[in-house]
């Protein structure tokens, strides 16, 4: 007894290392994998080709609606036109962006989340049992219901992009948030219960959101943006998939320690 308790407490001075840095470098390693590139162009060309189409169709009718719109029309009738064209512009790039990202992330929490949860949970996490439900229709609206909130909350904090720097922390909130929304339900499907995925939901709630709001940050780098969802995909796994073993690790060493007792 007394030797499990010394290698569960050995494993768990490993990670003192923040657990979102760890889940991005496992990340990162495991898109070394030949094999998962399939997995990593499909979302990519999506945006891809997500973003070339809306640019040609939407772009410049976006910023015209946008100019006829407050509150760039009260801006426009400060006299500052220059100010109103370049936040229109802005705004319509935003949107742009953020629909083919949000395109991009639906296709890989949908089709390659349980693709690589399947390939990434056998070749890391094979000690973990499943005990979840993978539920297709699940997953489904849980992707549905993040799209709604996200492009509410996207249109209802529009006014902030008049804060100065708000026009760069919106939608890198939303887009972090759209991210943890996404990913860390699907990630813990297959290997939590219910109340193991509600828990960890809860207690990582804040760590889930800075690594969505890591990976949002380079959704906006160009080029390397469309790599983002399936990089996601594999930071959301590794992360939720970890805590999950820390957690059953914890409450095994509880019941050995009171059995010592």
């Amino acid at each position: 007894m007394g030797a499990s308790v010394s290698e569960v407490a050995q494993e768990s001075a490993g990670w003192r290392m923040p657990e979102v840095v760890v889940a991005l470098a496992r990340a990162l390693r495991s898109m070394a994998q030949p094999r998962l590139w399939g997995y990593v162009l499909a979302p990519a060309l999506l945006a891809f080709a997500a973003w070339i189409i809306l640019a040609l169709l939407v772009l410049d009718r976006l910023v015209a609606r946008l100019l006829d719109e407050a509150p760039l029309t009260w801006i426009t009738g400060l006299g500052a036109v220059w100010l109103a064209k370049l936040l229109a512009v802005l705004g319509a790039w935003a949107f742009v962006l953020a629909a083919a990202t949000v395109s991009a992330t639906v296709l890989a929490a949908l089709f390659v989340l349980p693709l690589v949860l399947r390939r990434v949970s056998a070749r890391e996490y094979a000690d973990l049992s499943a005990a979840g439900r993978d539920s297709t229709a699940a997953s489904t609206w849980n992707s549905v219901s993040a799209v709604l909130l996200f492009a509410l909350g996207w249109l209802v904090s529009l006014p902030l992009w008049l804060i100065p720097g708000g026009g760069l922390l919106v939608p890198v909130f939303w887009l972090a948030w759209f991210n943890r929304r996404t990913f860390a339900f699907d990630a813990l499907a297959v290997h939590a219960s219910d109340a193991e995925r509600r828990a960890l939901l809860r207690q990582h709630r804040l760590p889930l959101l800075a690594l969505g709001g890591v990976l949002a940050l380079l959704a906006h780098i160009p080029l390397l943006g469309l790599l983002v969802p399936t990089l996601a995909v594999l930071a959301y796994i590794h992360y939720c998939l970890e805590a999950l073993r820390r957690t059953r690790r914890e409450a095994r060493l509880t019941i050995i320690v009171e059995e010592d007792q």
